[in-house]
Order: structure tokens, then C-alpha cells, then sequence
């Protein structure tokens, strides 16, 4: 066990916490992992005692405090670049750094009616304006990339920019948003990963209920 320690929110509702956790899992790094759960309705007051903001998920590893889940992906893969948390060609690693950044900063039509929810039966809502045109960039972000790398993952094999859409593969399914064959294709091979399953069995299993999570 190395001395890097990542804290996150519920598995079954935080999807800022599930991406840099994928990521460190799905690379193999080592990390010590702790749940702190939404069991306030304003925040777990936990969180300003572990994060300058106040949210999960955060990485301490020794004095160093890192939060949001891109800048965690970004200096745990300094710390271990034979990980290959990021691809290897330049080129490919600069449109994953893109599209992850884009990732980040868009989509809020989608993740404000959407939330990730992994126990949610499967079944469509009536979606607001602007949902099914954030449906489409990330459906043509996904085709492109799988297009220039043969798949199954964005880049070939699993990378950050995997984990960064991680949550918006739950979100396509279990909110209905796409039949797209490819899509669907990289869809299974996300829900087929092994850090998938764990993180998914994780979630199954809470019991935690936050009612503005729950679509």
C-alpha cells in the first residue's frame, strides 16, 4: 500500500469521486480508499476538514493535498508515469487531455437532469432542452475516438479519459439516452471492466439515500 489516500463520497451518487478512483484502480496504483457519505443535507461538514473546498473527492499523500478529480488523475500520473494512466502518443494524449477537460467543464444540461445513480432501474425521463445536443457531442467525441484507436477503450487500452466519461456511461444507461450500436459497444466494455464491477458492487451495496439524486 503506498501512502497516497483518496477520499469520496457515495459510490452510488458520486461521480466526481468515481473518476479519479477508476483511473488509480484500473491503473493498478496502490491507494488507501476512504468513504465519507452525503449524510448531511447541505455536505458533510467531514469534507472541509480534508479539502480547501469543502467536496470529495480530495488526495492527500503525505502533506500534499490535491483536489478535483482531473488535477488527482494528473499528479498521480506524474508520480507513476510508467502507469500509463494517460496515453502514449502525443497526439492521442493531447485530444485526451481535451476531451477530458471538456468533459469537465461541459455537459451541465445532462449532469443537472442526469445524475449518476448506479442503482437506478433503467428507464427514460422526460429530458429538459439542451440534454439529448450533450448526448450527441459526447456520442461523436466517443466515435472519433474509438474510430482512431480500434477500441474497445476511447484510446485502445483504459486511460484517464475513460474514467473522466466513466459516470456519463451510467448516465446513457440507466436514463435510456442511446441505442447507437458503438456506443453501446464501449458502454460494455466499460461495464465489463473489473474496476467497474467493483466500484458497481461497492454501490449496490450502500444504503444511503440522497432524495435529489434520485431522477
Amino acid at each position: 500500500m503506498s501512502d497516497l489516500t483518496l477520499y469520496i463520497g457515495n459510490k452510488n451518487y458520486s461521480s466526481w469521486s468515481f473518476r479519479p478512483w477508476f483511473a488509480l484502480t484500473a491503473a493498478g496504483i496502490p491507494f488507501k480508499e476512504v468513504l465519507i457519505p452525503f449524510d448531511f443535507p447541505a455536505g458533510n461538514p467531514e469534507f472541509f476538514k480534508l479539502s480547501p473546498v469543502g467536496r470529495v473527492p480530495v488526495l492527500h499523500h503525505g502533506e500534499t493535498r490535491v483536489w478535483e478529480s482531473l488535477a488527482i488523475i494528473e499528479y498521480v500520473s506524474d508520480l507513476f508515469p510508467e502507469a500509463g494512466i494517460w496515453p502514449q502518443d502525443r497526439a492521442d494524449r493531447a485530444m485526451a487531455r481535451s476531451i477530458s477537460m471538456e468533459m469537465l467543464s461541459g455537459f451541465r444540461a445532462l449532469r443537472n437532469a442526469c445524475p449518476m445513480n448506479i442503482r437506478r432501474p433503467h428507464a427514460p425521463i422526460a429530458l429538459p432542452e439542451g440534454v439529448m445536443a450533450d448526448v450527441a457531442r459526447i456520442e461523436a467525441i466517443w466515435r472519433d475516438c474509438l474510430a482512431r484507436s480500434g477500441g474497445p477503450f476511447l484510446f485502445g487500452k483504459v486511460s484517464a479519459a475513460d474514467a473522466m466519461f466513466a459516470p456519463v456511461v451510467n448516465r446513457f444507461a440507466i436514463y435510456a439516452l442511446t441505442e447507437d450500436a458503438r456506443s453501446r459497444a464501449y458502454m460494455d466494455a466499460m461495464n465489463a471492466h473489473p474496476a467497474w464491477k467493483a466500484w458497481q458492487a461497492a454501490a449496490l451495496a450502500e444504503t444511503w439515500i440522497v432524495p435529489e439524486d434520485e431522477a
